[in-house]
């Protein structure tokens, strides 16, 4: 596996511990639909939480979190309604980012809650 690949399962590892520390119930990890996946699915209380991770290293040019753009916003919301359908989840959703930024062997881990929100197409 490449470097870039290792970085980003660490990552998610950070992640799911953070998540489970917090009080949440991982429910799924790296489940994939057609072009989308998601990192972790998890649930707290009465929300399911679809959790995207992004990891970079402290010296890269844009922050984890900026590389989450509308189309990677997309095909998030869509696999997250195909996981809810498919489990006949009946629960609000959010949609969360957790950014870590590696630093030689220490990390700084940001949780993002709401980060985002599923767009609404409208026709004109």
């Amino acid at each position: 596996m490449s470097e870039h690949n290792d970085l980003g399962k660490y990552g998610e590892q950070l992640a799911e511990a953070y998540l489970s520390k917090e009080g949440y119930q991982i429910k799924a990890r790296n489940w994939k639909f057609r072009r989308g996946e998601l990192d972790i699915v998890a649930q707290k209380g009465d929300w399911i939480v679809i959790v995207e991770v992004k990891t970079r290293r402290l010296n890269a040019v844009e922050r984890p979190q900026d590389a989450v753009t509308i189309g990677k916003q997309r095909r998030i919301v869509r696999a997250a309604d195909t996981y809810i359908q498919k489990h006949e989840i009946d629960l609000e959703c959010r949609f969360d980012i957790i950014s870590v930024i590696i630093n030689g062997g220490k990390y700084e881990l940001d949780h993002m809650q709401g980060a985002f929100q599923p767009l609404v197409q409208t026709k004109a």
